[in-house]
């Protein structure tokens, strides 16, 4: 059986040969750790440091390959101009690609900020869209047609892929996630109860560019995965209500869950932090078959969501980055914990977030053991 094909089997409920092996990886700073703790300086990678890990507990089967994807640009054409608008002795005032004026730490530039470099923490002072007028200037950079947003061989490389041993995947931001890059967290939860008007007419623009978007891509490629980045959720509830999220945002959901469905791409997924135990039934009713990181310390009980969704929802994650820092028979006692969910199909287990620096390069290795056995890949 080959990645693909393990992959679609595992979250599909099919009958795979092993389970996925994904133990998660670390970030900038995380990596900068381990390598103080014995990981080779030269294995910076993530897929290169799992496979290490895996190599140090024994491990012998072959690794996945990392083949090509078909890369999209949802993103804003033109960007902002990235640049530092007033420096201290400790932070920096700048502006990021979007168009947000925030204070960070002198450490790090303004190329954290356009990645998932590391964990930066910032002020937020000023968002691109404040009003109407802002509003009309930001649509105009984005135009789904634009050939910029596209692989240059995408003819090319879809028949290639079409060939492929490795899933492919399209990562595209959900309504809400976008919205809040426009507008603000806060400024765009008051404007769902002032200006609902202004906020849906923003999330059929976002409705349409998506949808144009995905037709272009199909053309192309035939794709395992549509994955929506659609973070909206505190540690115990959802952001805004679960009510509120099927009127204004479960039309849009469908409205791509069609598209995905009729080009025959087997999974429409979504990423989301925080509680999502109030959002999974409308997921369910947008035709989302899986979800994740599901996030122990946020509330999220897999084994719990399993007995109240069945095997309507796949999930990814899981793993209490909690029990991995703190190793030894914690650990073990997390990958038991799993373990029926694991059994039972649709779930690739994996760090419930990016590993943190507190996880030690010796209590991941050990961490990679036991999720190894339990995938079946020792």
């Amino acid at each position: 059986m080959d990645d693909r094909q393990r992959y679609l089997e595992t979250l599909l409920f099919g009958k795979p040969d092993r389970v996925p092996l994904d133990p998660g990886y670390g970030r900038e700073s995380t990596r900068a750790v381990w390598h103080t703790q014995g990981l080779p300086a030269q294995i910076n990678d993530g897929q290169q440091i799992a496979e290490y890990a895996y190599r140090s507990v024994g491990g012998t089967l072959d690794w996945p390959v990392a083949g090509e994807g078909f890369p999209v640009n949802e993103r804003m054409v033109p960007e902002f101009e990235e640049k530092v608008l007033q420096r201290g002795e400790r932070t920096q005032i700048v502006q990021d690609w979007k168009g947000n004026i925030c204070e960070i730490s002198n450490e790090y530039s303004t190329v954290y900020l356009r990645d998932a470099i590391d964990f930066v923490t910032r002020r937020w002072i000023k968002c691109p869209v404040e009003n109407h007028e802002d509003w009309e200037q930001m649509k105009f950079r984005y135009n789904a047609d634009e050939s910029v947003r596209f692989p240059q061989d995408a003819a090319a490389r879809g028949m290639r892929l079409r060939q492929r041993t490795w899933p492919v995947v399209l990562n595209i931001s959900g309504p809400f996630w976008q919205l809040r890059e426009w507008l603000g967290f806060e400024n765009l939860c008051v404007l769902f109860k002032d200006d609902p008007r202004f906020v849906k007419e923003m999330i059929a623009f976002w409705d349409a560019f998506i949808c144009r978007l995905l037709e272009n891509t199909l053309r192309y490629v035939n794709l395992d995965e549509v994955h929506l980045s659609e973070d909206m959720a505190f540690k115990n509830f959802s952001m805004i209500s679960p009510a509120m999220t099927r009127e204004f945002i479960l039309p849009t959901y469908q409205h791509w869950g069609e598209i995905v469905r009729a080009a025959g791409v087997p999974l429409y997924a979504i990423d989301s932090d925080g509680y999502i135990g109030q959002l999974i039934p409308v997921w369910l009713d947008a035709g989302v078959n899986m979800c994740d990181p599901i996030e122990v310390a946020a509330g999220n009980d897999i084994g719990a969501y399993r007995k109240a969704f069945g095997r309507r929802m796949a999930f990814r994650g899981g793993v209490d980055k909690r029990a991995m820092a703190k190793g030894g028979i914690e650990v073990e006692g997390e990958i038991n914990r799993l373990q029926p969910v694991i059994a039972d199909g649709g779930y690739i287990p994996s760090c419930d977030h990016g590993v943190p620096s507190d996880v030690s390069w010796s209590h991941f290795i050990h961490y990679t053991r036991h999720l190894a056995r339990a995938t079946g890949w020792l």
